[in-house]
């Protein structure tokens, strides 16, 4: 079908313009100002901002193994409402993708029900215990990157031995970074003020960014690409800012939850629960300012779905993770653009090109896959995740009055997903 999107501003390039989309067979032909209507189908915008698809890269969709808690039909299904049509799934899986022979269920799962586009990592280490390097060329072809994602890699050796094999095949090491000699055994949240007023055992920002710390080292050494998954501490914002300064090959990511919270605002439920734990305001503010300088490259969800019972019991009882495809563009233009902190240009960059540039896919424009999403600027609603699309429902985030939201997904010039006002138009 030959489509024609038009009335809207487009996010191109780093810039937001008046401009027309023409699509037809599923393909960009043309991004201008000016193109004839005829022969197109016509959708029509006002107030509304039109960007490439929205990418993450760090998502847990539970399947297979532990499919009572997310879907890959649900998770995509959110994925598509939250305006993303690239994600990249974490390999914490039964079994776990460290061969072919295990990727291979994940990836018939993902024929078969994906919504939207989804990229698996294979796992670093064999069923990610850290003892023996994961089947990385046989993998490669067939993943993003490597990740052990859950757990930090905790030998200096085995990681270095990573990258070396990850710089051979041509991917990325996908670090979670986390110090485990360093941790006490029943932490639930940061240990800071909070912690220490509630009785509750703490994970120190030490924990994080000594584990950066050590890769740094290792990427200079190894010369392989290396992205920090969801930054938390200021310190590790530090030493990522000097290690690109060096032209080191290092990016990475934090999320909404780190951005937009503090410990000061938390609650004693489950949905404030999650690894890392949210932190300090010196550490929120920390991460703004990498996020405005470029040292943050990517806003990821870090959407790790769990049963109501597992996130029933509390900060101190509950299982690690909240949920956040479907809200995470609301309350990101809510806390960050609209309080004037953050210009909507830098957030549109970390939740589409950034992420695109990094992980070598393919940027929206003519030639390629037509992958959009329509932000309506217009669309008051509050956060409820009892109505989301994806099976879980623990977010820090519900109850929260945004103004904006996403209207309409496109994959391939093929609407996925829109609220019930777009089917009208």
């Amino acid at each position: 079908m030959r489509l024609l999107i038009t009335g809207g501003t487009v996010f191109l390039n780093g810039c937001l313009k008046k401009s027309d989309i023409a699509i037809d067979c599923g393909h960009v032909v043309s991004i201008s100002d000016s193109i004839p209507k005829e022969g197109f189908n016509v959708i029509e915008y006002n107030n509304c901002v039109i960007t490439p698809g929205f990418v993450d890269v760090h998502v847990h969709l539970r399947e297979p193994g532990f499919s009572y808690k997310e879907t890959i039909a649900s998770g995509t299904a959110a994925a598509a409402a939250g305006g993303y049509t690239d994600i990249c799934s974490m390999p914490n899986l039964n079994p776990v993708p460290d061969s072919l022979e295990n990727l291979e269920v994940q990836l018939r799962a993902i024929e078969r029900d994906a919504l939207v586009r989804v990229h698996p990592y294979a796992s670093i280490t064999r069923g990610e215990k850290g003892n023996e390097l994961s089947d990385f060329e046989t993998l490669a072809p067939y993943v993003i990157g490597f990740s052990d994602d859950g757990k930090g890699v905790q030998s200096e050796e085995m990681m270095r031995m990573a990258m070396l094999k990850a710089k051979r095949v041509g991917k990325p090491i996908v670090a979670h970074c986390e110090d485990e000699s360093l941790l006490q055994k029943g932490w639930s949240v940061h240990a800071g003020d909070y912690a220490r007023a509630h009785g509750l055992i703490g994970n120190p920002s030490e924990s994080e960014w000594r584990q950066v710390e050590r890769d740094i080292r290792l990427v200079r050494e190894t010369g392989c690409c290396y992205h920090v998954c969801h930054v938390s501490t200021k310190e590790s914002v530090s030493l990522i800012r000097e290690a690109k300064k060096q032209s080191l090959p290092i990016s990475c990511e934090t999320t909404p939850h780190y951005l937009l919270l503090t410990d000061d605002e938390l609650r004693d439920e489950g949905r404030f629960r999650m690894n890392p734990p949210i932190r300090s305001r010196q550490d929120r503010d920390a991460l703004i300012e990498g996020l405005l300088d470029g040292t943050v490259d990517c806003i990821a969800t870090d959407h790790a779905p769990h049963s109501a019972d597992e996130k029933s019991k509390g900060l101190a009882g509950s299982l690690n993770g909240i949920v956040g495809l479907e809200c995470a563009f609301s309350v990101l233009y809510e806390g960050l653009v609209r309080t004037r902190l953050v210009p909507v240009e830098t957030l549109l960059n970390a939740m589409s090109i950034n992420p695109r540039r990094l992980f070598g896919l393919d940027p929206v424009g003519p030639g390629n896959a037509a992958d959009f999403v329509v932000i309506n600027l217009d669309m008051p609603h509050r956060i409820d995740s009892s109505a989301f699309l994806s099976m879980g429902r623990a977010t820090p985030f519900d109850g929260w009055n945004v103004s904006a939201g996403i209207g309409r997904s496109i994959i391939g010039g093929k609407t996925v997903y829109c609220t019930a006002e777009e089917r009208r138009i």
